[in-house]
């Protein structure tokens, strides 16, 4: 049997959140939105207390937390749901990154084909864009800047702390894909400055098909976003449709569990990588790392081994490790990693590199010998 190490494409569920589902399921039938019987009001109490986890994880107010079925749909909402304010007040100039998630870059060229400006920034070789780059392109009529937190490729933090400093007093929307870094750089999202938050709980050992969009209050207002499809009032209208109450019960207890173990995790996150670094470094093979590592998170490698096709070590490691070379939403394109090329790596070096993800939940007695073995395989297939 392999170990899991795609934990950026999604983790697996812990075993408590499952039970707290389960139950919800077994034992609460009702829907969070009937107001005639007990079973409405029990649903809806669940509902409030998984907000409430949320709220804490994130530390904000329990009126800013909105369910979604996960960051593609938050993301959308975030960008598309601005179109009725851009058209009132004539702001149609939208700045985002080459290294977006594609809910948010296809969302964005969406924006462009229907008469928004959009400037799409890219890093250099290091995976980080410059906050200086971002910033000097906000004009009067900017109306949204859209920078995700970490990559999902990279690993890499992006400028989103010194971005939300400058625009905090500015007239423009702030919105982070925080997917990578919820419930993981915990103390960090915290201290962030910004309007919108899109995350999707299966990035932290919770349920898939669940997420939340944050919009936090500004002079006591929530950001002038509107839902982008018809419905019901669910979600104050910003996302119509029955909420799944076992999913927010899911998302609610993993969000609880993130904010009493994430320094215990992230320990453990570092401890591995500093391990799998040593084992790259005195096994000989020819490698690099995509993206300084000096802003990368604890829990990913993005690594090319030199004169190894990325397809033919991972298929000839299977027995040993789950990993993958690129990003779950585009694994079926064989075009090169789109975040390597905005980064400027060379074709032949993006098609010799693999992304190696870990979390919670994952022990360094489970992780060496198997990673050893891929390492020496690659090794083996140097051409």
């Amino acid at each position: 049997m392999s170990v899991y190490l795609d934990y950026n494409a999604t983790t697996p569920i812990d075993p408590r959140v499952l039970e707290v589902m389960v139950n919800v399921y077994a034992n609460n039938p009702g829907n969070a939105d009937s107001r005639t019987h007990n079973y409405g009001d029990d649903a809806r109490k669940i509902v409030e207390k998984g907000r409430s986890q949320v709220a804490e994880l994130l530390q904000v107010n329990t009126d800013e937390v909105f369910f979604t079925s996960g960051a593609t749909e938050s993301n959308n909402i975030a960008i598309q749901g601005l179109l009725d304010y851009a058209e009132e007040t004539g702001k149609k100039h939208i700045i985002t990154t080459a290294i977006e998630h594609k809910a948010v870059l296809n969302t964005a060229k969406h924006m462009q084909s229907i008469g928004f400006d959009v400037d799409i920034v890219k890093p250099d070789i290091s995976g980080r864009v410059s906050a200086d780059n971002i910033i000097e392109l906000v004009r009067d009529d900017t109306l949204l800047v859209s920078v995700m937190h970490v990559n999902n490729e990279t690993g890499i933090i992006q400028p989103v702390k010194e971005i939300g400093e400058f625009l905090a007093n500015k007239d423009v929307l702030f919105h982070i894909d925080a997917t990578q870094s919820c419930g993981k750089l915990v103390e960090e999202l915290r201290k962030i400055q910004y309007d919108m938050l899109s995350f999707s709980a299966h990035k932290f050992r919770g349920p898939q098909g669940i997420g939340a969009l944050i919009l936090r209050k500004k002079n006591y207002q929530l950001p002038p976003v509107k839902s982008v499809y018809f419905g019901g009032q669910q979600e104050h209208g910003i996302r119509p449709g029955t909420t799944p109450v076992a999913l927010v019960a899911g998302m609610g207890t993993a969000c609880e569990f993130a904010s009493e173990e994430y320094g215990l995790i992230e320990e453990n996150n570092k401890a591995i990588k500093k391990e799998l670094l040593r084992i790259l470094n005195e096994s000989g093979v020819s490698f690099e790392l995509n993206g300084d590592q000096e802003y990368c998170v604890d829990s990913t490698l993005n690594i090319c081994f030199n004169g190894v096709s990325s397809e033919a070590l991972m298929i000839s490691t299977k027995q040993y490790c789950a990993l993958s070379n690129g990003s779950a939403c585009t694994s079926k394109s064989y075009d090169p990693s789109y975040v390597l090329v905005a980064m400027g790596v060379p074709v032949e070096r993006i098609e010799n590199s693999v992304r190696i993800s870990w979390g919670a939940g994952v022990e360094m007695k489970d992780v060496l010998e198997p990673f050893s073995e891929m390492v020496d395989i690659a090794k083996a297939l140097v051409m």
